[in-house]
């Protein structure tokens, strides 16, 4: 396995599959810190809004997992924001959309942004270390 990660954000509306991830993450031990977040709006002003006194880069989590059906900001908007930050911003993050979407519309949909992992729910130890894998 790879190196351990320092932090991992899980943005998913549904509080069990937060949960089970969660303790997944922690099980596997490949970072140091796992935050969970229920809304793509409040996970994207924490890692990437404009804070004062916010050294970008500084907390950035080396990968992002992201649900596309979720009330309020779903994650179809969150990548497009997420695609619109400099590349010096996201080259420190790996994007993964983990969904139980396998709808042709939306992987097509996701295909358009670079470098977006496209995972089917549920997060398994296996998928983990394919990703890992490749992109660490």
């Amino acid at each position: 396995m790879a190196q351990k990660l320092r932090n991992i954000v899980l943005v998913d509306d549904n509080e069990t599959t937060s949960f089970l991830n969660n303790r997944l993450l922690s099980r596997l031990n490949v970072a140091e810190q796992v935050h969970t977040f229920n809304k793509a709006e409040q996970a994207y002003q924490q890692i990437w809004g404009d804070r004062e006194g916010h050294e970008p880069g500084h907390d950035t989590p080396e990968l992002v997992f992201v649900d596309l059906k979720m009330p309020g900001m779903d994650g179809f908007e969150f990548l497009k924001l997420y695609s619109d930050l400099p590349e010096v911003v996201r080259e420190k993050t790996v994007m993964a959309v983990l969904t139980t979407s396998m709808h042709s519309a939306d992987t097509a949909r996701v295909a358009q942004y670079d470098g977006v992992e496209y995972l089917a729910k549920p997060l398994t130890e296996e998928k983990m270390s394919k990703l890992l894998e490749k992109r660490f």
